[in-house]
């Protein structure tokens, strides 16, 4: 592949002939020019987590907890290609017209695979979800997607945000979050693991946080032992933007910037997006780091740029700008949203028959809302679809599409001279004409995303609870008691309170936040064109009074792996329009505990619909104190299956899923049986309820 040897010799080389306050100045995420030595500036800081963001026009994929609910490793692959090829052509197009600002580089601080452990966290939608293994499976080909597979990287990926780091927004740049032994390495380490020591990942960002009280970007166990000891990691370290100020004026481990620039580096942070490293040459001159110190991330941070040609000829010198939003592109973000959106229930009113319909309403505040398609950490696309859009497309000149806002998306009214529901007449006049109604509620990145970012409450960025805004409560109440069929479409990152939908509504849709033009991808799903076939990648609670207080890092009564109550909608839950059976499930191979073991499982498309469906492995290992409370995921794969289609498939379950791990956070084999559950959901009673299917079982006895 690429030979990181000749590159760290290069860099070296080069830094070798810096001053020391050239090099300190290359530590900073905006690193100035040497002209003497032929360095142009460099902005380390870009980002491309479901698209290229913030340096205009891009494909706008669907947010990274939509991307996880396909359950698709080959469609994560796909979708970073194309995110590192317009990157690329962004890149060339920048240098060429003199242009080296912030978001036009090569190296993506992305993804971020920090486990979505409470619905509340505002940043969970740009995670993977809350399951360890998911996370790791999608995290690994995203990544490799990104970096490519030519001499160079195509771009540098970033696994952030080390480590143990899901809120709460608003506390964390002084929060130390606990977690013990077990809890890191079952649940917060492991997908990071992957990234390393199978995606070859190029970067980690350090979290604001501390983790077991010491700061992210400073941690001796989490840097040093862990990821470059214990993994071998030999790429940069970054720190996630102004947190080595925290050191100082938040978590109080240091008394001012000098001191926390010095206690970053010489921890091994390397690269510094904020300012403080500002204060290294002082640092230097009072001896509290080594000039040795300092060369090292220099070192290590022109590896990477070597690493990336930037100092070379290279395959990816002639990727055109004309392949920002090619139509190869966009039909890529078309199929990523279709198999994003996951069906919640249905009561046989979908797909809808163009046929039976004269009039369609349209209600809700995220109907018309282009933020309710794109998360945060987005580009710009050139043309977007919203849900209304999309139908309206759709219906063509055969149906009448009738539209109401309903309500402001979280304040009482519209208008700031009416009274409060002034949208809700006017819905209901919709609902009357109409023969179903297609009910758009939910959030934008205005309500849940980003400490300083966002634009609700402290500007935390998190959720306060579970529920809709209250005006979308009341809209949803009087739509769904006015006896026409109703389709609710949750336009979310995170778990909602879907209670009443579910009760009441004759679909319910997760649509997340689907990219630009998810709303013909949602329409193609309401009227049959496309099975929907999305999977739930986190638990849908009834409320918060089924989890731990927020700030609780421990993972009892969290996920699906350790929940002790009913959930709304289980993990790994999601309908489609066909009827995927598991017939069978046969090992290959006498069970071995230290080799990976394939299972045959035949799978059978027993309705006239084709779709696609994902086949879940999970495992259950018996005897031992140190199993989850319930079955944990080990395996899955997305088949395709036309109607009437049977398949036998090979899905291999790694040795690894036979181990547990103990208190002391070692991966032990511990059980003398295990139990695997072959399904198209989790093993669990709600699951079996609300599908109607039972997974297979296989025995296996060690």
């Amino acid at each position: 592949m690429r030979d990181r040897e000749e590159a760290r010799k290069r860099a070296e080389q080069l830094v070798e002939q810096m001053t020391t306050d050239e090099m300190a100045g290359q530590l900073k995420f905006d690193a100035p020019a040497i002209e003497h030595l032929g360095i142009p500036e460099y902005n380390w800081w870009n980002e491309g987590l479901h698209g290229v963001a913030r340096a205009g026009t891009a494909t706008v994929f669907p947010q990274a907890i939509g991307m996880a609910a396909a359950w698709d490793p080959e469609l994560m692959y796909l979708e970073a290609s194309v995110i590192a090829e317009e990157a690329r052509a962004k890149y060339n197009v920048s240098v060429k017209y003199g242009d080296r600002d912030i978001y036009k580089g090569l190296t993506l601080w992305s993804p971020n695979v920090n486990i979505f452990r409470d619905p509340r966290w505002g940043r969970g939608h740009e995670t993977y979800g809350e399951d360890p293994v998911l996370t790791s499976r999608l995290a690994v080909p995203f990544i490799k997607g990104l970096q490519g597979d030519g001499k160079y990287l195509k771009t540098a990926a970033c696994a952030k945000h080390f480590a143990v780091h899901s809120g709460p927004e608003a506390l964390r740049h002084s929060f130390n979050a606990v977690a013990n032994s077990k809890d890191m390495f079952e649940t917060y380490l492991p997908a990071f693991e992957a990234c390393v020591k199978e995606a070859d990942v190029e970067a980690v960002m350090g979290a604001y946080n501390r983790t077991n009280g010491e700061p992210c970007c400073a941690n001796e166990e989490l840097m040093k032992k862990i990821l470059r000891e214990k993994w071998g990691f030999q790429g940069y370290y970054v720190s996630d933007c102004w947190a080595i100020r925290d050191f100082h004026e938040n978590h109080h481990v240091t008394n001012n910037g000098v001191e926390s620039s010095a206690l970053a580096l010489n921890t091994g942070c390397d690269l510094n997006c904020g300012c403080t490293y500002l204060c290294l040459k002082e640092a230097l001159r009072k001896h509290l780091v080594k000039k040795s110190t300092l060369k090292q991330a220099a070192v290590r941070l022109f590896t990477t740029r070597y690493l990336l040609g930037m100092f070379d000829e290279t395959e990816y010198d002639q990727i055109p700008y004309s392949c920002v939003e090619s139509k190869e592109h966009l039909e890529l973000a078309q199929r990523a949203a279709e198999e994003s959106i996951v069906l919640l229930k249905n009561n046989g009113i979908l797909p809808l028959r163009k046929e039976e319909i004269h009039v369609i309403g349209v209600i809700g505040p995220n109907a018309d809302n282009r933020k309710s398609l794109e998360g945060n950490y987005h580009g710009t696309a050139s043309h977007y679809i919203t849900a209304l859009e999309g139908i309206q497309d759709y219906a063509g000149e055969d149906i009448r599409v009738m539209y109401s806002k309903g309500s402001h998306l979280f304040m009482d009214k519209e208008e700031q001279l009416a009274k409060e529901k002034d949208r809700l007449s006017e819905a209901m006049a919709v609902a009357e004409y109409s023969d179903v109604i297609v009910l758009c509620v939910g959030l934008d990145e205005t309500l849940e995303g980003e400490q300083g970012d966002t634009g609700n409450r402290d500007a935390s960025g998190d959720k306060e609870d579970l529920e809709f805004p209250k005006g979308q409560q009341e809209l949803m109440k009087a739509v769904l008691n006015t006896g026409k069929p109703v389709i609710v479409c949750n336009f979310t990152g995170s778990a909602m309170n879907l209670s009443l939908a579910e009760e009441k509504a004759d679909a319910v849709i997760q649509a997340w936040y689907p990219g630009a033009r998810g709303g013909r991808a949602l329409a193609k799903i309401l009227f049959g064109e496309v099975s929907p076939c999305g999977k739930l990648p986190v638990t849908f609670y009834k409320s918060l009074e089924q989890l731990p207080a927020y700030e609780d890092y421990s993972m009892k009564g969290r996920t699906y792996r350790y929940l002790t109550e009913e959930p709304l909608y289980p993990f790994g839950y999601g309908l489609t329009y066909g009827d995927v059976q598991v017939l069978d499930a046969q090992p290959t191979q006498k069970p071995d505990k230290d080799h990976d073991m394939v299972l045959l499982v035949k799978v059978k498309n027993n309705s006239d619909r084709d779709t696609k469906e994902v086949v879940q492995v999970y495992i259950r290992n018996e005897g031992t104190s140190y199993a989850p409370l319930h079955p944990v995921l080990c395996a899955f794969m997305k088949i395709k299956l036309d109607a009437g289609e049977e398949k036998t498939l090979e899905i291999l379950v790694p040795s690894d899923a036979y181990c547990v791990i103990n208190d002391n956070g070692e991966k032990i084999f511990d059980s003398p049986s295990s139990i695997l559950y072959i399904g198209t959901s989790s093993p669990d009673k709600r699951s079996e309820s609300l599908s109607g299917k039972k997974a297979k079982e296989v025995q296996i006895h060690w």
